[in-house]
């Protein structure tokens, strides 16, 4: 299986990265955190509690053939996962699968056209920051086609596993959530 990254800005939603990064490893999903600063690989989240990317975003091949690409949400993180200019070109140019929870759906994919005519959710209230072609649904988690979109920190858990789902399958999932005593 190939590997998925998770991209870490400063102010991301800390649960929006440990949940799906967890949750992936238990189901034996290779994923590697990525920091987007430049030559600096400790990244504070949202509620300053620092983290350490498994790797740089300088060190990630543009090209990568990747499970998933994955973008926690929060304030200003989604805000500066836009402002990543390796990040914006990997993202589109990617064909692959895409995640991404809270504000970033309406702010990074929104604010790309990725999600142009695609169902989606958001953090409330952060639609407006993406086109009116995009379809907000106001569900706790949505997949439409190649991509997954979360509503926020509390739904971090249902949306890692609607990626466990779409990469390995329901009873992978499910598997994983007995384990985790999540039903």
């Amino acid at each position: 299986m190939k590997t998925s990254y998770i991209f870490l800005a400063p102010g991301f939603e800390e649960i929006e990265a440990v949940a799906p990064i967890d949750i992936l490893r238990r189901a034996g999903m290779p994923v590697k955190t990525v920091s987007i600063l430049p030559q600096n690989n400790v990244v504070v989240g949202a509620h300053s509690v620092p983290y350490v990317a498994d790797m740089n975003i300088s060190e990630l091949d543009p090209g990568v053939d990747a499970e998933w690409l994955i973008l926690p949400g929060g304030m200003p993180g989604a805000t500066n996962l836009l402002q990543c200019v390796p990040l914006t070109k990997l993202l589109t140019s990617f064909g692959g699968n895409i995640a991404a929870i809270c504000a970033s759906p309406a702010v990074v994919l929104g604010g790309l056209g990725l999600l142009d005519g695609k169902k989606a959710t958001c953090y409330p209230g952060m639609e407006n920051m993406a086109p009116d072609s995009v379809v907000f649904t106001g569900s706790n988690v949505e997949r439409d086609g190649r991509f997954i979109t979360g509503r926020g920190p509390a739904w971090a858990a249902a949306f890692a596993f609607a990626i466990v789902e779409a990469s390995l399958g329901k009873e992978k999932a499910d598997e994983v959530m007995s384990g985790m005593l999540y039903k």
